[in-house]
């Protein structure tokens, strides 16, 4: 332990220039994918069969390994941040597209119906009503996938991805030597801590941007 917190204590600088990387590649991944989503959540929920073959193909998304995933975009976008933004952009729309179809229709139609009676468009109905009420649930699933792709964005290193799965990759190298775990150990416990941090951030976040009659 000693040995490790005198790595810690000469590398601290590193490690956190990596997790800042490991932060914004996330970030950039979750933005895109909560784009994405979200958008095609609006566009299928009310429909059965353009909801099924969008979850369906979301579904397909996470269940390809991501070693493959990774190795699949080298040659098509090379090394680097680009194949690691698109991969991880892929692994985070399932949980954020299905909590959106599920919030948006969990929405009691007697409020539409209402919004509606009042004079409201669809698209007012959707924004001023709809959405507020399914908002709890959709900042769940961008909760989950934001807690899912902080760990694949390790794998990226793979392909000289950025952030702090750089030294688990050295120190699966060195396997059965100090330098190779204190490098393991450092990378593992950076994301460990990143996923506390998010997973407050994102909760303070929800309470902050919920009607407070949904708390």
């Amino acid at each position: 332990m000693s040995q490790f917190l005198n790595y810690l204590s000469f590398r601290w600088e590193h490690l956190l220039a990596l997790a800042g990387a490991h932060v914004l590649v996330v970030i950039i991944a979750v933005a895109i994918a909560t784009a994405i989503a979200v958008t095609v959540g609006f566009l299928t929920y009310r429909t059965h069969r353009p909801a099924e073959v969008a979850l369906t193909i979301a579904n397909i998304f996470i269940t390809i390994p991501s070693f493959a995933l990774f190795g699949l975009f080298i040659p098509i976008l090379g090394l680097g941040f680009p194949p690691t933004v698109v991969a991880l952009v892929m692994y985070a729309i399932l949980p954020i597209l299905r909590n959106t179809i599920t919030g948006l229709r969990e929405v009691d139609p007697a409020i539409t119906e209402s919004a509606r009676g009042m004079g409201m468009t669809e698209w007012q109905v959707l924004f001023k009503v709809e959405l507020p009420l399914a908002w709890p649930v959709i900042i769940a699933g961008i909760r989950v996938s934001v807690l899912l792709i902080l760990g694949i964005a390790a794998i990226a290193a793979y392909v000289n991805g950025p952030g702090l799965g750089k030294p688990i990759f050295s120190g699966l190298t060195r396997v059965g030597t100090a330098r190779g775990l204190d490098l393991a150990l450092g990378g593992t416990l950076g994301i460990v801590i990143l996923a506390i941090v998010f997973d407050i951030a994102i909760a303070l976040f929800s309470r902050l941007t919920t009607s407070r009659g949904l708390h």
